[in-house]
């Protein structure tokens, strides 16, 4: 008589195979074997199909010979077993329905062209980040703000009551009051931040009478194009919450400044290719050109673009690539603005550069940006350049706990709001004043 133990193993082993040995059965035994035997168990599914993956089949080449067609079962109206499955024309309506609408092939469209246009849209990840950006834009880099902005920051004329006090507040209402939840997500709270920041910022209308000259505008669509080289781009697509004005922005440089950039060296990242990472397009029209509203909108003008990282819950871009994209689509809304007020046709040097803002946030970093349009004559590397102005990596604060962080039984960063930084709000402020003060 077999032993109770091989019995018992024998049983619980019986889906698998018949024919192992005692001895392996031992060892199994002393490493827990049988237990991860006994969980791998599938009841009601032979071992045929456990053991194996199904290939998926292969359609079945239909031959067609003349003269010998294959006898099928329209005639009959129902399905006979032996005979052909019968090939009925695909039926076409005789009215238009979009739900059904199928696209022709793209050879075939009125637009189509031989030579392919590169477009940017809000979801284009640039594998160079800025340096890409600055590139495609014909663009000068300088770190930090513009002195002007730097002064109206600081000036105790445009500065609001309490400010500190009431900028802590907002961040507070954003991170810990404005929900019922146990702490709210990244898109929520940095959006009711900016929402926050922008309503204290429009305190200061009785002060400031030109900030009654502005209104918001959101999920409009912006459509610009130009020549880079031999190869033709488009910016296309929505972006973010546009503040835009009757007047526009004054020049940050002078003519000066604006010339001496001819002698500025772009900075290329060879062997990588400019257009890497830009959506390849065939099917498309060459001199569009849109702002996004009708020519006799009373807002014109273009004054600052508010970005949030968290904005698309289904795509995310790196710091870096999100910077590019902040100051990819200020240039398409100076450009835009450029073709409108001067033509297509490339100028070398506008008569008034035009000058649009950007402040991009995370709900704690903030990245502020100014962009000058001072050419669209952006075929060739000669010539007089475009300049932006780049303040990254700003911090508003450091901490926002629901709970005390704590290692080793001690508090490593208390409960609150911790590391307020109001040269950060100044920068803000002194942004969405521009040109009203």
């Amino acid at each position: 008589m077999l032993p109770e133990t091989y019995r018992w193993f024998k049983a619980a082993l019986s889906p698998f195979s018949q024919t192992t040995s005692l001895k392996e059965l031992s060892r199994l035994s002393a490493h827990g074997g049988a237990s991860r035997l006994q969980a791998r168990r599938h009841f009601g599914v032979s071992r045929r199909l456990t053991a194996k993956v199904l290939r998926a089949r292969k359609p079945r080449e239909r031959v067609d010979i003349p003269g010998l067609e294959m006898v099928t079962y329209a005639d009959r109206m129902h399905y006979v077993p032996g005979l052909a499955r019968p090939l009925f024309p695909a039926w076409e309506r005789d009215y238009k329905d979009p739900r059904y609408y199928r696209s022709p092939p793209p050879h075939d469209m009125p637009l189509y062209k031989e030579k392919p246009c590169y477009i940017y849209n809000q979801r284009t990840s640039a594998l160079e980040g800025v340096r890409q950006a600055l590139w495609l834009t014909k663009t000068k880099l300088i770190s930090g703000l513009p002195p002007q902005l730097i002064s109206v920051a600081e000036s105790p004329a445009n500065q609001i009551p309490d400010q500190d006090e009431r900028v802590q507040n907002a961040i507070k209402h954003a991170r810990f009051w404005d929900t019922t939840e146990e702490r709210p997500g990244k898109a929520k709270y940095s959006k009711t931040l900016l929402t926050n920041l922008i309503h204290l910022c429009a305190t200061l209308q009785s002060s400031h009478p030109a900030i009654g000259r502005k209104i918001f505008a959101e999920k409009y669509s912006l459509a610009a194009a130009w020549k880079r080289g031999d190869d033709l781009f488009q910016i296309r697509g929505q972006n973010g919450l546009l503040h835009s004005s009757m007047d526009p922005l004054p020049a940050v440089s002078g003519k000066q400044e604006v010339v001496d950039t001819a002698d500025h060296v772009l900075e290329t990242f060879y062997p990588v290719s400019p257009t890497i990472d830009l959506q390849k397009v065939n099917v498309y029209k060459e001199n569009v050109n849109c702002t996004g509203f009708t020519g006799d909108h009373p807002y014109p003008h273009a004054h600052t673009i508010y970005f949030m990282e968290g904005a698309d819950p289904h795509f995310k871009l790196r710091p870096e690539r999100f910077r590019a994209s902040m100051l990819m689509f200020t240039f398409g809304n100076a450009l835009a603005q450029a073709h409108k007020l001067y033509g297509t046709q490339p100028q070398p040097v506008l008569d008034c550069p035009i000058t649009v803002q950007a402040v991009g946030t995370n709900g704690r970093i903030f990245q502020f940006l100014v962009f000058q349009l001072n050419t669209t004559d952006l075929s060739g590397n000669d010539g007089v350049k475009n300049q932006v102005w780049l303040d990254e990596d700003v911090d508003l604060y450091d901490f926002a706990k629901v709970r005390p962080l704590i290692k080793k039984k001690q508090v490593k960063v208390p409960s609150g709001l911790a590391g307020y930084n109001s040269e950060t709000f100044r920068k803000f402020l002194a942004l969405y004043l521009h040109g009203a003060v």
